[in-house]
Protein backbone atom coordinates (compact mmCIF):
# COMPACT_ATOMS: atom_id res chain seq x y z
CA UNK A 1 0.00 0.00 0.00
CA UNK A 2 1.37 3.43 -0.95
CA UNK A 3 1.98 6.12 1.59
CA UNK A 4 0.34 9.50 1.21
CA UNK A 5 3.72 11.16 0.59
CA UNK A 6 4.33 8.92 -2.42
CA UNK A 7 0.88 9.65 -3.84
CA UNK A 8 1.28 13.41 -3.41
CA UNK A 9 4.75 13.46 -4.97
CA UNK A 10 3.47 11.38 -7.88
CA UNK A 11 0.60 13.81 -8.45
CA UNK A 12 2.94 16.76 -8.11
CA UNK A 13 5.23 15.41 -10.84
CA UNK A 14 2.30 14.73 -13.16
CA UNK A 15 2.23 17.32 -16.01
CA UNK A 16 -1.52 17.76 -15.64
CA UNK A 17 -0.93 19.44 -12.29
CA UNK A 18 1.74 21.90 -13.43
CA UNK A 19 -0.34 24.86 -12.28
CA UNK A 20 -0.20 23.54 -8.74
CA UNK A 21 3.58 23.35 -8.95
CA UNK A 22 3.75 26.86 -10.40
CA UNK A 23 1.57 28.34 -7.68
CA UNK A 24 3.64 26.51 -5.06
CA UNK A 25 6.82 28.00 -6.54
CA UNK A 26 5.27 31.48 -6.53
CA UNK A 27 4.40 31.11 -2.84
CA UNK A 28 7.96 29.97 -2.11
CA UNK A 29 9.31 32.93 -4.09
CA UNK A 30 7.16 35.34 -2.07
CA UNK A 31 8.54 33.77 1.12
CA UNK A 32 12.11 34.39 -0.12
CA UNK A 33 11.46 38.11 -0.61
CA UNK A 34 12.70 40.51 2.08
CA UNK A 35 10.26 41.07 4.93
CA UNK A 36 9.44 44.66 3.96
CA UNK A 37 8.30 43.42 0.54
CA UNK A 38 6.74 40.13 1.65
CA UNK A 39 4.34 41.89 4.04
CA UNK A 40 2.71 43.82 1.20
CA UNK A 41 2.08 40.92 -1.19
CA UNK A 42 -1.45 39.56 -1.22
CA UNK A 43 -0.75 36.89 -3.85
CA UNK A 44 1.03 36.37 -7.15
CA UNK A 45 0.21 34.86 -10.52
CA UNK A 46 1.77 34.36 -13.96
CA UNK A 47 0.30 35.73 -17.18
CA UNK A 48 2.07 36.05 -20.55
CA UNK A 49 5.52 35.19 -19.11
CA UNK A 50 5.17 37.92 -16.50
CA UNK A 51 4.96 37.33 -12.76
CA UNK A 52 2.40 39.72 -11.28
CA UNK A 53 2.25 40.60 -7.60
CA UNK A 54 -1.02 41.88 -6.18
CA UNK A 55 -0.16 44.32 -3.41
CA UNK A 56 -2.20 45.48 -0.45
CA UNK A 57 -1.20 49.17 -0.31
CA UNK A 58 0.27 51.81 -2.66
CA UNK A 59 3.31 52.22 -0.38
CA UNK A 60 4.37 48.68 -1.21
CA UNK A 61 4.15 49.50 -4.91
CA UNK A 62 6.80 52.19 -4.41
CA UNK A 63 8.96 49.69 -2.51
CA UNK A 64 8.64 47.19 -5.35
CA UNK A 65 9.57 49.86 -7.90
CA UNK A 66 12.64 50.72 -5.84
CA UNK A 67 13.71 47.07 -5.48
CA UNK A 68 12.71 45.84 -8.95
CA UNK A 69 16.29 44.94 -9.97
CA UNK A 70 16.81 42.90 -6.79
CA UNK A 71 13.56 41.03 -7.34
CA UNK A 72 14.50 40.24 -10.94
CA UNK A 73 17.87 38.87 -9.85
CA UNK A 74 16.11 36.65 -7.29
CA UNK A 75 13.69 35.54 -9.99
CA UNK A 76 16.53 34.43 -12.28
CA UNK A 77 17.87 32.20 -9.52
CA UNK A 78 14.43 30.77 -8.76
CA UNK A 79 13.50 29.77 -12.38
CA UNK A 80 9.72 29.85 -12.37
CA UNK A 81 8.01 28.59 -15.59
CA UNK A 82 9.47 30.85 -18.33
CA UNK A 83 8.97 34.08 -16.39
CA UNK A 84 10.91 36.93 -17.96
CA UNK A 85 9.47 40.02 -16.32
CA UNK A 86 7.69 41.11 -13.16
CA UNK A 87 4.76 43.41 -12.65
CA UNK A 88 2.91 44.65 -9.63
CA UNK A 89 -0.24 46.55 -8.89
CA UNK A 90 -2.41 47.49 -5.96
CA UNK A 91 -5.77 45.81 -5.73
CA UNK A 92 -8.78 48.10 -5.69
CA UNK A 93 -10.88 45.70 -3.65
CA UNK A 94 -11.05 46.73 -0.02
CA UNK A 95 -10.81 43.86 2.42
CA UNK A 96 -13.67 43.61 4.84
CA UNK A 97 -12.64 43.36 8.43
CA UNK A 98 -14.44 40.79 10.48
CA UNK A 99 -16.84 42.25 12.97
CA UNK A 100 -16.73 40.74 16.39
CA UNK A 101 -19.99 39.23 17.46
CA UNK A 102 -21.12 40.06 20.94
CA UNK A 103 -21.39 37.04 23.14
CA UNK A 104 -24.98 36.53 24.11
CA UNK A 105 -25.59 34.38 27.13
CA UNK A 106 -26.43 30.81 26.26
CA UNK A 107 -29.00 30.66 29.01
CA UNK A 108 -31.68 32.85 30.50
CA UNK A 109 -30.85 34.17 33.96
CA UNK A 110 -33.26 32.61 36.42
CA UNK A 111 -32.17 34.52 39.49
CA UNK A 112 -33.51 37.95 40.46
CA UNK A 113 -30.51 38.96 42.55
CA UNK A 114 -32.35 38.68 45.82
CA UNK A 115 -30.01 37.25 48.41
CA UNK A 116 -28.52 38.18 51.74
CA UNK A 117 -24.95 39.48 51.65
CA UNK A 118 -23.37 38.11 54.83
CA UNK A 119 -19.77 38.80 53.85
CA UNK A 120 -17.81 40.53 56.59
CA UNK A 121 -14.76 41.38 54.47
CA UNK A 122 -15.24 44.68 52.65
CA UNK A 123 -13.74 43.46 49.35
CA UNK A 124 -15.93 40.36 49.28
CA UNK A 125 -18.98 42.43 50.19
CA UNK A 126 -18.35 44.74 47.19
CA UNK A 127 -17.81 41.76 44.87
CA UNK A 128 -21.12 40.22 45.89
CA UNK A 129 -22.87 43.55 45.31
CA UNK A 130 -21.34 43.74 41.82
CA UNK A 131 -22.65 40.24 41.13
CA UNK A 132 -26.08 41.30 42.36
CA UNK A 133 -26.02 44.33 39.96
CA UNK A 134 -25.01 42.11 37.05
CA UNK A 135 -27.87 39.70 37.76
CA UNK A 136 -30.41 42.52 38.08
CA UNK A 137 -29.25 44.18 34.83
CA UNK A 138 -29.46 40.97 32.85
Amino acid sequence: MKKINEILSHLKNNPEFSKINTSFLIMKFIDVLPLKLKKGVKFGYIKNQTLYFVLTHPVYKMEFEYNKADIKSLLKKFKIANVEDIGFFVTNIIEKKETKKTDEPLYKERSYGIFENKAKDEKLFKKFEKIRDIIKNS
